[in-house]
């Protein structure tokens, strides 16, 4: 039940993205972040795992991906913006990869 809890408090979080994400920029990406990691944190504890790292994501990486644990939606914008994904290696280690995504634009002129 726990577990439920904790997805619909991070499902709440992620939803309040969407609303600050019109004129939030900076501030919106670094809000978002923080909820993740203290969210990840909070998973990590529950399931009895060390609190994964955060690690920048480098093309060409040897990527062991079991499960995906969460991964942050891109934001309104219409240029590159930064994601989280964490995940559970083969050996149930939590991994949290950072990298860009594009963001999600609404382009007005057509």
């Amino acid at each position: 039940m726990n577990f439920y809890k904790a997805g619909l408090a991070v499902l709440t979080a992620v939803l309040s993205f969407g609303a600050l994400a019109e004129g939030g920029g900076d501030r919106t990406f670094a809000l978002m972040m923080e909820r993740n990691e203290k969210a990840m944190a909070a998973y990590a504890i529950k399931k009895g795992k060390p609190v994964p790292e955060v690690q920048a994501y480098r093309y060409g990486m040897d990527l062991d991906i079991a499960k995906v644990v969460n991964v942050t939606p891109p934001i309104r914008s219409c240029n590159a913006v930064p994601s989280r994904m964490t995940y559970e290696d083969s050996s149930g280690k939590l991994n949290t990869l950072e990298y860009q995504v594009m963001g999600v634009c609404r382009n007005n002129g057509g």
